[in-house]
């Protein structure tokens, strides 16, 4: 086999162990390559984008076992996930350091790069009323989905106004709204939109008029024009 071959194989063989359970110390051991290198935690060692967003709340890229363990020093007590729950590596990790440290980890699912379905976002929201504090919430960089997350906690639950709220999303955290996430902006220009005109709510407006694949389409019919 040539060498060529034999990276490509590797790296299959890695890719492969992003769905793995931890029982056996091979299977340990390729998960924890596959976050070191495939899920970029080789960064998130020493880039943290972590930051406070109300009092007990933060927001923060997906941390490694030795950032839970400082955030558990210094009181959190929950962990909402914004990635989704499963059997990749980096959930199963995750997982196992929160069960070990005693901190109570919440599993939600939003996306970065679409237009969250209306349940995952209403779900978000009903996370936010009942998960204990002080939390923090995070997705893989801590740029989009924790930045949207974010500004829906400052709206729904702090009741910041969407132009307060929507500097969360913002190149301080490195979300990029020229890119694919964009998305993210484009559903709170619609939402304040439509707030100035009506004086809706933001969960409101998710329960009762939000429809993402809509949305979905007009921005990238948007994108299409630029």
């Amino acid at each position: 086999m040539s060498l060529i071959a034999r990276i490509q194989e590797w790296e299959r063989n890695l890719r492969a162990s992003y769905n793995v359970d931890l029982s056996t110390p091979e299977n340990r051991r390729r998960a924890h390559i596959y976050n070191l290198w495939f899920d970029h935690a080789v960064l998130r060692k020493i880039w943290t984008n972590f930051y406070p967003i109300a009092p007990g709340v933060y927001r923060s890229n997906h941390p490694t076992h030795e950032r839970f363990e400082k955030m558990k020093a210094m009181g959190i007590k929950s962990v909402l996930n914004l990635r989704g729950a499963g059997g990749a590596a980096h959930y199963l990790v995750e997982q196992e350091s929160c069960a070990a440290l005693g901190l109570t980890l919440v599993d939600c699912n939003l996306q970065a790069r679409h237009a969250a379905p209306r349940q995952d976002i209403l779900d978000v929201i009903t996370a936010f009323r009942t998960i204990e504090k002080p939390f923090v919430m995070h997705c893989k960089s801590g740029a989009d989905r924790a930045g949207f997350a974010s500004a829906i906690y400052l709206m729904v639950i702090e009741g910041r106004p969407v132009a307060e709220a929507r500097r969360m999303l913002s190149v301080k955290y490195v979300h990029l709204k020229w890119s694919k996430t964009g998305i993210l902006d484009y559903i709170l220009d619609v939402y304040a939109a439509r707030q100035a005109e009506t004086g809706i709510g933001f969960e409101d407006w998710i329960a009762t008029e939000y429809d993402h694949m809509e949305l979905q389409r007009a921005y990238e019919a948007q994108r299409g024009r630029r």
